[in-house]
């Protein structure tokens, strides 16, 4: 059965996050929603995964409930449910930088449209930098565009202290994957006085939604998604890579067939890292996985 991805975001303040946690997740229970979403004193976080028809009954409570408009939300219908169950957690930030000072809702960069970004990030003036961890920028990326090289977002904190003096009196643009982690850069780069700082609006999949695989598209490669399809191309189909069970590491099929890779053991990446007893627990998981797959098999 055909299912609705519904991604979005939100900085807001919320007074009671885990009265709105209850709300949220009886709520789409009820709807047969799958997911993750992440609810804090700044706002909302989430993506899904639903049946067609109830999606803009969801909409309309997210709309209702948390202020998000018709622009904060982004769609894409799969084949079936990328998520195995719902979670709805209440954390100290939506999207973790580590800066409680910083709020988006009081100061942020300026929005470029996805059909504006290529030409815009093109002029000689202006640094574009992807704000995501350094194995998605791996992945796919826009042309030209700076890599920070971290390995969780709120390392960018540091990386910009690092580099941030040398670019202060530049045009800067930002990009992530839904638009979250580049508003809230544009936010901490607006708190310290820096004037030209822009970011795309709704992130690499609102770009890949609206322009695609244009040819003036600047964008390679895939964009890693937190679900199971582990990255999308730029039709937003389902790309061909899958994860190591044991690092987490997206890998191409020439990884799979790396003389390292062991389905949900290892791959290259992370061969000779783990414990004994890591690989015995792995080894297990694997067992019982393929035992229930097995099981639904015969019962279908």
């Amino acid at each position: 059965m055909t299912k609705n991805i519904l991604a979005f975001y939100k900085f807001l303040h919320l007074k009671n996050p885990q009265k709105e946690k209850a709300k949220l997740a009886a709520f789409l229970e009820e709807n047969s929603a799958v997911g993750t979403i992440i609810l804090s004193n700044e706002g909302i976080n989430g993506m899904c995964s639903l049946d067609q028809d109830k999606t803009e009954k969801v909409k309309s409570f997210l709309k209702q409930n948390f202020t998000l408009t018709r622009s904060d939300f982004k769609e894409n219908l799969v084949s079936s449910n990328v998520f195995k169950k719902l979670s709805v957690k209440v954390k100290k930030e939506i999207v973790t930088l580590g800066v409680p000072e910083i709020d988006p809702t009081a100061i942020v960069g300026t929005y470029i449209e996805p059909e504006e970004w290529d030409s815009f990030i093109s002029k000689k003036e202006v640094i574009t930098i992807d704000t995501r961890n350094d194995f998605e920028v791996e992945l796919g990326t826009f042309e030209g565009s700076v890599n920070p090289q971290t390995v969780s977002f709120h390392e960018f904190v540091e990386w910009w202290k690092d580099k941030g003096k040398a670019l202060k009196n530049k045009k800067i643009a930002m990009f992530c994957t839904g638009g979250i982690r580049c508003e809230k850069a544009t936010s901490l780069l607006k708190s310290e006085g820096l004037v030209e700082v822009y970011h795309l609006k709704g992130g690499i999949l609102n770009y890949l939604d609206k322009v695609g695989n244009s040819e003036t598209s600047t964008w390679k490669g895939d964009c890693f998604v937190f679900d199971q399809r582990v990255t999308v191309n730029s039709h937003l189909e389902p790309g061909d890579f899958e994860l190591c069970h044991a690092c987490r590491s997206p890998l191409r099929l020439t990884d799979r067939n790396h003389e390292h890779y062991e389905k949900g053991i290892s791959c290259h990446k992370c061969f000779g890292t783990k414990t004994d007893k890591k690989i015995l627990s792995l080894k297990e998981r694997k067992k019982q996985i393929d035992l229930l797959k097995d099981r639904r098999s015969k019962n279908e």
